[in-house]
């Protein structure tokens, strides 16, 4: 595939995990990556040792859940580079808590992280890909909801299901503009976020990969690079799991 020099990529919750896992494969095959995040320190500390790889990346603080912080970001991404190709909205949250401890306040805040503020970047940035007819959107959503369930996350899995519904509707509206919509569906991955889950939960995880190993973030990052190309652009609505066969089983794994 082409190397995507020249392209500027925007991607959400950037500073680390996935998210810096999609940002650092952005970058090395040469597109210019704006790393956005809640945690502005934590977003330049990433930009810096990026750059110190030799690689072309912005830090930008942004708050997915407020439109007026989103807006600002596409706004100064379109005036510092003139354009916006590529979009990886990826900023999640996933707290665990028993269906029977999801209060209102937990629900909204979930959905507003990963559903809403998909959205809302999804708004902010697309103009400057139809008005190029040219775009590559990429949502992180998850096996979790669209094809597996687990306790504690009820909520979680609801909004990455939710996200697969967008996801599909924007496509076929986007469909004849030159921007694709598509989205990834990770399974385990090695993210800081993961290594606080207990021993026993990630020993679990483990025994039902038939690879027999969680991803890396990178991994995400390389399924996001191949529906970013644009080689992809006659690939829309569609789902790419990047998973390790979990999904694949019929019956638990043997040791």
């Amino acid at each position: 595939m082409q190397r995507l020099t020249d392209q500027v990529a925007v991607v959400t919750g950037a500073a680390q995990g996935i998210g810096r896992g999609i940002a650092s494969v952005l970058a090395a095959e040469g597109a210019r990556v704006v790393i956005c995040d809640l945690d502005a320190d934590l977003a330049e500390s990433t930009a810096t040792d990026l750059r110190a790889q030799g690689l072309d990346v912005l830090a930008v603080a942004t708050d997915v859940t407020e439109r007026a912080s989103v807006d600002a970001m596409a706004a100064r991404v379109v005036a510092d580079y003139g354009r916006i190709d590529i979009l990886a909205a990826n900023a999640g949250i996933y707290p665990t808590a028993a269906l029977a401890e999801i209060d209102d306040a937990m629900w909204d805040r979930v959905m507003d992280v990963n559903v809403t503020g998909a959205v809302r970047v999804v708004q902010a940035c697309m103009p400057a890909m139809v008005s190029r007819t040219y775009g590559r959107i990429v949502l992180t959503s998850s096996i979790t909801g669209p094809l597996t369930g687990q306790p504690g996350f009820t909520h979680y899995g609801a909004s990455k299901a939710a996200m697969l519904g967008f996801m599909r509707s924007a496509a076929v509206e986007l469909a004849t503009s030159g921007v694709t919509v598509n989205a990834v569906l990770p399974g385990n991955v090695k993210t800081p976020g993961f290594a606080t889950m207990s021993d026993e939960h990630q020993r679990l995880m483990l025994t039902s990969i038939p690879m027999r190993r969680y991803a890396d973030p990178e991994d995400i990052g390389w399924a996001v690079r191949f529906l970013a190309s644009p080689e992809a652009g006659y690939i829309t609505g569609q789902t790419l799991i990047v998973d390790g066969g979990q999904v694949l089983p019929e019956a638990p794994l043997l040791p």
